[in-house]
């Protein structure tokens, strides 16, 4: 059975990789450490099919030194034994250079046990992962490996890569290729990024293209079809997975609806409804809060609704809320004054409760002060009445700070005419 047609046709030097001209580009800095011929320990990281195995192979193969391939879903603490013992071998003596694909996949006893052997230089190691190097690689590796980041290919550089593909499939099976005017672009534009993804469509298109005699039609509508599902990447549990969410919150507090809901229609898509709801719901109370209170029943009833009707439906319910979050006042000030709150809690000497608030006890004979003397305040006019309620050493503080909103205004002229205080 033949290789897939992207290991076919994989780049052969650092000029035949698509995109990344950040780091492949003349001049840049990357390529001026591959030109020098001196290699250091390098981590590539990002998406799945842009480049990152194929530069790792490419700059392995050039160095001489002994090469070891480990794949971190299948390495078991045995092979990295057998590349430690040939650092002391003939075949070892001017290095051993270890390519280690998805290093995530290695747990931290089995990347500690290449610390010592990378740091003395006896092992130069180039490893790429899909995951943020800085939460899934020992933090002493990290510290001795230049790190680079791949980038999703545009689709600009990726339909070169998709013409070539094409121009393999012809050759190697003695057939003209007849690509429908937008074919391309329909490929280039729906593999997220991924050229992997974008030459297997290509394969996929050829193998249930029209044919007739020597010629195999691909329809623009073909190739939509085939990368339709394509033009998302998204992983609950990755990085996009977070992105997306975070966009979807600040677009939110930044009241542009629109970009607020392209990213909930990524996690729509992606059928993630439950991340998109707790999100929701967190952003009714922190950005919207008190400039508008009934966005947190309002968002939860559409929430409700959206978990009770499963999708497809459940995106209207979900898009209601999202506009409605966008286009309200926004006040973050219980957010910040709980914050404020809690770090006197944590940090602060805040001494004990003021007596006239504890709860109803005997006074022993040394008691300072007998009785509780507590003001009741729905005895006075207006239902309030002043006194301490905080503790001696923090009496002063002050934590929430009325917002500039309508909703927050009308509580401090209420605020104020109560008390009477009109720098309330």
């Amino acid at each position: 059975m033949p290789a897939p047609l992207a290991d076919r046709m994989r780049p052969k030097t650092i000029d035949d990789i698509v995109g990344q001209r950040h780091l492949f580009g003349k001049g840049c800095y990357l390529r001026r450490i591959i030109e020098s011929g001196s290699i250091p320990n390098l981590i590539f990281y990002g998406p799945p099919g842009v480049g990152k195995t194929t530069a790792a192979r490419i700059i392995a193969e050039s160095t001489g030194m002994k090469l070891h391939r480990l794949n971190g879903t299948s390495a078991s603490t045995a092979d990295i034994k057998e590349v430690i013992a040939d650092t002391y071998t003939l075949d070892g003596v001017n290095g051993v250079l270890l390519y280690l694909d998805e290093i995530q996949y290695l747990n931290k006893k089995q990347q500690q046990s290449l610390l010592e052997y990378i740091e003395n230089g006896q092992i130069t190691l180039i490893a790429s992962t899909t995951e943020n190097p800085y939460f899934y690689v020992y933090s002493a590796i990290l510290s001795r490996s230049a790190v680079f980041e791949f980038k999703p290919v545009s689709a600009d550089d990726m339909i070169p890569a998709c013409e070539r593909a094409f121009s393999v499939l012809e050759k190697e099976n003695g057939v003209e290729i007849d690509l429908e005017d937008g074919a391309l672009r329909h490929i280039a534009m729906g593999c997220g990024g991924d050229v992997r993804k974008a030459v297997s469509v290509c394969e996929l298109c050829f193998m249930g293209g029209e044919r007739e005699g020597s010629k195999v039609h691909i329809s623009a509508d073909e190739a939509k079809t085939l990368a339709h599902r394509s033009n998302m990447r998204y992983d609950r549990d990755g990085d996009e997975h977070y992105d997306t969410l975070s966009g979807l919150q600040k677009s939110i507090r930044g009241s542009d609806e629109n970009a607020a809901l392209f990213y909930a229609a990524r996690l729509i898509e992606a059928g993630d409804i439950i991340s998109l709801s707790r999100r929701l719901l967190v952003i009714a109370s922190e950005d919207i809060g008190l400039a508008y209170p009934m966005a947190v029943p309002i968002v939860k009833a559409c929430v409700d609704s959206a978990l009770q009707l499963g999708l497809p439906e459940a995106r209207i319910p979900l898009a209601e809320a999202v506009i409605l979050l966008a286009t309200s006042p926004k006040s973050n000030s219980a957010y910040t004054a709980i914050a404020a709150a809690l770090d006197d809690v944590r940090n602060a000497d805040c001494g004990s409760l003021p007596r006239t608030i504890q709860n109803k006890h005997y006074d022993g004979e040394d008691a300072a002060q007998k009785g509780q003397n507590y003001l009741y305040p729905h005895d006075y006019p207006n239902h309030y009445v002043k006194q301490q309620y905080l503790p001696d050493n923090i009496k002063d503080h002050k934590y929430y700070r009325f917002g500039d909103n309508r909703t927050e205004q009308a509580a401090l002229e209420y605020r104020r005419r109560i008390t009477g205080d009109k720098n309330a």
